[in-house]
Formats: C-alpha cells, structure tokens, sequence
C-alpha cells in the first residue's frame, strides 16, 4: 500500500513554505532534540544502575573486611585498619555521587517526557490552525503570528534545557573521576597493589565519561554530518546502529557520490535516524537496509526492514489523534523541503520508507 502526503492541491501552493509549515517543522526539530536528550538519559540511567551494583558489592566486601579488622584490632598494624575503614569510606562517598547522578537523570528522564506532552497539544494546535488558514487571512495571520512567538519561545527554552543537560551530564562524570582520582591519590602510598585494579576502573570511568559526551553530541548534531558530509555520517552511524541493537544493517549509495545542500542533508539524516528508530522500538526487525540514490536533479532515500509491519491506512488516519510524532517529524521534514513521503507496509510483511528531496540546478 502507498501512501503520500503529497496532493495535487499541494502542487498547486506557492513554492515558498508557509508560517505554519515553519512552525510544524520547527516542532519536529524540538522533538527530535527532546528524543536525543530522552535517550540520553536512558543510557545515563542504565550505565548508573550497573555502577551503582558494582559499588553495592564492593560495599558488601568493605564490610567483611571491617568485620575482620574489628576482630582482629590488637593483631594488625594501625595502617591496615585505616586503610580497611578508608576503603568503606571511599566507597559509600562513590555510592553517594552515583545515587546522586541518578536520581538526576530519573528526574530530568521525567521532565522531558512532560516537555514531550506540552508538544502533543501545541502540535494539535497547529493543526486546528491548518484546518482555519483558509476561512479567515486577516484571523489566520494574527494566529500564525502567535503560534510562531510561541513556537520560537519554546524552542529557546529548550535550547536552555539542553544545554544544561549536555552540561550537568558530563560535569558529573568529571566530579566521579575527580573523585576516583582522589582515591588513586591515597592508595598511591597504602595499598599500590590496590592501585593497579583502581587505575583499570578509572580508565574504563573515563572511555565512558568520553563515549557519553560523543554520543550526546552526535544524538544533537553529528559533526561529521558538516565535516565530511551525509554519506560518510551515514555510514558511521548506520553500522553503529546495527552493533547497538544487534541488527543487520546495510548502506547503499546508487550515484555519485557528493555533497549536497546543508539543509538537505541535515534533513535527510534526521527522517533516516527517525526511521531506523522506529525500526528499533516498533519494528522487532532483524534487518534494517538504507539505499541512496544520488540523481542530478534530485535524490531519493529507501529504509527497509524485515519486521512486523503495521496498517498504514489506519496508522494514516489516527495520526494526529494517536500522536505519531516521528510520522509526523519526518512528513514534515519531507514537505519543508518540497519534497514526498512515501510508506509501504503491511502486517507482518515488514515496512519500506521512502523520502524523495529536488535538489536547487546550478
């Protein structure tokens, strides 16, 4: 089954996008941020939960080491008993900061799925506002107005709010490895057999305090995607993707390959990210395979996986009630670049997203 957004009264509006069309895409691009600080957190969540059983442990061996040392006071040297009850010590101050960082990310986790809500309604506002554009130019442009002030007070605010994230994630990773170092410090002299296992813990902090800023950061906006261009970020994050969520993956480029306009590519990358995502939480696939085709005039962009599938004439009609947002993300994309979205599915027949962009003639 094909569906498109595309109509033959849509062929026929002026060429430039509207306010509407701006704010609509302006909220998929929050959507999309707000998705990447949502699954940062996640990933913030779980890498805190396996720290914080670890230190549990460690704990629980601090604690039959105190045992042991109480038993035996008159028996070791004043240096061993400090050195076991400094241990607890440093463990449960580690403990703290990682139930500390937790509880941050839980509460920041449940912010932003909030936030998420609040776009819900202002999405089905501009929606109304689509529905009204044509009764009224005078009234539909005193609302576009105030939908857009709106919009672009949000988008500020949320631009704070990521900013404080991609902030208090990484500076609390550095207060954790300042901590451990502190740790390395005093072992340094007591116990330097100790120290050996903690330096293997303090690299193994900072390659993860390291990957947790990299992937914010691609999540937000690749720097290869400006650097190098869509081909190479794709390749880079389509083979990434695949050893995440342990899917075959494969990239094809039919054409020559070559840069195309910024925004193309920013978009471009954004509808394949939002697709291959869904093939993730929704597909249950076992294949995902992204082709390019690189034409003179224009370039089109086929996701395909093996997975379950779904109704695309139902999914189509209960779109904005059953708020889609990564249908609706990616629609929009699409039209702001004057181009089509195409997607074919059927239950258990998997699904095939197609997204086709004209490129400017030089």
């Amino acid at each position: 089954m094909k569906v498109s957004p595309a109509t033959a009264a849509q062929a026929d509006e002026p060429v430039g996008p509207s306010p509407l069309g701006n704010a609509r895409y302006l909220i998929g691009q929050l959507i999309a941020d707000l998705g990447a600080v949502a699954a940062h957190c996640e990933r913030g969540i779980a890498e805190c939960g396996r720290h914080r059983a670890q230190l549990r442990e460690r704990l629980e061996e601090a604690a039959v080491i105190r045992r042991h040392v109480l038993n035996n006071l008159t028996r070791l040297e004043p240096d061993d008993i400090e050195n076991a009850f400094r241990f607890a010590a440093d463990q449960r101050a580690e403990l703290a900061v990682v139930e500390e960082r937790l509880a941050q990310l839980s509460s920041r986790l449940g912010s932003v799925s909030q936030r998420l809500e609040e776009l819900r309604g202002i999405l089905g506002m501009l929606d109304q506002l689509a529905d009204i554009e044509v009764s009224s130019p005078a009234d539909g442009a005193a609302r576009f107005r105030s939908a857009s002030r709106q919009v672009f007070q949000i988008i500020e605010e949320e631009r704070m709010r990521i900013a404080r994230d991609m902030h208090d994630g990484p500076a609390q990773s550095m207060a954790n490895l300042v901590l451990q170092a502190e740790i390395l410090e005093r072992l340094l002299d007591r116990n330097p057999k100790q120290l050996v296992t903690e330096l293997g813990e303090f690299k193994n902090s900072v390659r993860n305090a390291l990957e947790e800023i990299r992937q914010l950061i691609f999540d937000l906006r690749p720097m290869t995607l400006d650097d190098l261009g869509l081909v190479p970020t794709l390749r880079k994050f389509i083979k990434e993707y695949g050893d995440r969520y342990g899917l075959a993956t494969r990239f094809n480029v039919v054409g020559q390959e070559r840069r195309l306009p910024g925004n193309t590519e920013g978009v471009l990358f954004r509808i394949i990210q939002e697709a291959l995502t869904n093939v993730h939480k929704h597909g249950r696939a076992k294949m995902a395979e992204v082709t390019m085709n690189l034409q003179p005039s224009r370039v089109s962009v086929v996701i395909k996986d093996d997975g379950q599938g779904f109704d695309v004439a139902r999914t189509e009609a209960n779109l904005h009630k059953n708020k889609n947002l990564g249908l609706l993300s990616m629609r929009e994309r699409a039209e702001l670049e004057k181009g089509t979205l195409e997607i074919r599915s059927q239950p258990g027949r998997g699904t095939e997203v197609k997204v086709e962009v004209p490129l400017a003639k030089h």
